[in-house]
């Protein structure tokens, strides 16, 4: 009989754990006779539609960008990459509030500048702002994709007579049509976990109905309506999951040299996309702090923040380090660390829901501290989980093994040998936990404590009194967080897209 590894015991645990939210909202789903209805069928075409609108704008940036940023000599072009993958690290619900207080009437660049601008809200206004704070995910895929071609193809095909547009729509696009499908699938699965973005837009989806139906008392619907979700999210992973990538042997990259005026022109083009998404969020938020000042902030809004995200990322690398290892030691350990990542799939919205349930029936947890540092735990342990394991992977196993050899118990020989290596990845991984506890929205608002106001909490409050001039602190404090997240997201020279395996965020799922 084949002996367990150590870590199998804690991972196997964990991994229970993991899937107790899915189980807590099968439990209250059965205790609704009312499964689907019409207006159930309303927000699934709502959800639907928002999801596929999301989609398809995602692309449509995403390739264009991709495209130039990869093929394009311009001046300043890491520059202009890191302005252009910047939305991906900052919650969407920061680039929502920030356009429905400057558009419309009475809106900010209204009152400021005198130009009439329509209302932005409903599902044309919740796709702009998703399109914006999603097309990265397909900008870091496609030019991944890109970057693994060879050019000589395309240099071919002008040599035939088809013209540089044709060549790239005809020889390029389709060999990285994986690519491309992996980016969209990713920011479907964003606008199909997002709360923040529907909410503040006014468009009823599954995430803004289920917050709904909770203040309402109406637990056993939310859970209904939460499943529901959950077997979309459910799709759209599998999906994501059956496209794999496809690289080419590297050749001859391709270099586009565009002449003054066509960079000039190039330039003018991508700009409104680095404004609408970043520049608005920090000149509105700016303005606002001009004008009203700290309003009725208190630091201690901050300090609950870090003091909650640090407990989580301290708890997340704990659990993750029996997690990673044990996905390292055989096909078990890599089967019970994929369950540990479901929390990762299950919207904000919907772990908190769960969640509640299980406060209601352990009063020692509800509305507790530690309760609302579960949910982050089980929210985001996978990006722990994944950052460790890619550190481990990389050990030579004969050192531990040399360790072994001299005497050293399994103990020692982690403490003195694996730990100490895998130590980057292991703080790379409580940072990545870190910034996401520290932007989530809904999981805080239903796990927090009475009167434990984070930024995220504080910015929805004022949002939902209208006091948006007092928005301004905590929005620039988080504004500064995802600029710390971008940070480790282009950390090394390599880039990867970590979202895919996160994320941001799903930043306030």
């Amino acid at each position: 009989m084949t002996r367990w590894p150590l870590t199998y015991f804690p991972t196997l645990a964990i991994a229970l754990v993991a899937v107790l939210p899915v189980g807590v909202l099968l439990m209250l789903a059965s205790d609704n006779p009312q499964g689907f209805d019409a207006r159930n069928l309303a927000v699934l075409g709502n959800t639907l539609l928002l999801m596929v609108f999301t989609a398809v704008g995602a692309t449509f940036v995403g390739v264009a960008l991709a495209l130039l940023t990869t093929y394009v000599q311009l001046p300043w072009r890491r520059v202009w990459l890191i302005l252009l993958a910047a939305p991906l690290a900052m919650p969407s619900y920061i680039g929502a509030f920030t356009f429905y207080a400057a558009f419309g009437p009475g809106g900010e660049i209204d009152n400021l500048l005198g130009l009439p601008t329509p209302a932005v809200g409903g599902l044309a206004g919740a796709t702009v702002v998703m399109t914006l704070y999603t097309y990265p995910f397909v900008l870091l895929t496609t030019r991944a994709s890109l970057s693994s071609l060879d050019a000589n193809l395309v240099h071919a095909a002008r040599t035939l007579g088809m013209s540089l547009v044709a060549s790239l729509w005809r020889v390029v696009l389709p060999r990285v049509a994986n690519g491309i499908a992996a980016g969209a699938l990713l920011a479907a699965l964003y606008a199909l976990s997002d709360f923040g973005t529907p909410a503040i837009m006014g468009l009823d989806t599954f995430t803004r109905v289920i917050y709904v139906e909770y203040n309402a008392f109406g637990l056993s619907q939310a859970a209904m309506l939460s499943l529901q979700l959950l077997v979309i999210v459910g799709l759209v992973l599998f999906l994501e999951s059956r496209v794999r990538g496809s690289r080419e042997r590297p050749g001859r990259h391709l270099f586009l040299w565009p002449g003054r005026w066509q960079t000039a022109l190039l330039l003018v083009a991508t700009s409104p996309v680095f404004l609408l998404s970043i520049l608005l969020p920090l000149s509105v938020f700016s303005l606002w702090l001009w004008r009203e000042g700290m309003g009725d902030f208190e630091l201690a809004y901050a300090w609950n923040s870090t003091y909650a995200s640090l407990l989580a990322a301290l708890v997340a690398v704990l659990l993750a380090l029996p997690v990673a290892h044990a996905a390292i030691r055989g096909k078990a350990g890599r089967v019970m660390e994929r369950v540990t990542y479901l929390g990762f799939g299950v919207p904000g919205i919907v772990m908190g829901t769960a969640l509640v349930y299980v406060g209601l029936q352990l009063p020692f947890l509800y509305q507790t501290l530690g309760l609302l540092v579960l949910g982050y735990v089980l929210r985001f342990l996978p990006l722990a989980v994944g950052s460790i394991r890619a550190t481990s992977e990389n050990l030579d196993a004969s050192l531990v093994n040399a360790a072994r050899a001299l005497g050293a118990s399994p103990r020692e020989a982690f403490q003195r040998i694996t730990l100490p290596l895998t130590l980057r990845g292991i703080v790379a991984g409580a940072a990545l936990v870190f910034l996401e506890a520290m932007r989530e929205l809904p999981a805080t608002l239903l796990l927090g404590p009475t009167d434990f106001e984070t930024l995220a909490t504080y910015l929805w409050r004022v949002y939902e009194a209208g006091y948006f001039g007092q928005a301004a602190v905590p929005g620039l404090l988080l504004v500064l967080i995802s600029g710390l997240g971008l940070v480790l997201m282009f950390s090394g020279e390599r880039w990867t897209l970590s979202k895919a395996k996160a994320p941001n965020p799903v930043a306030d799922a």
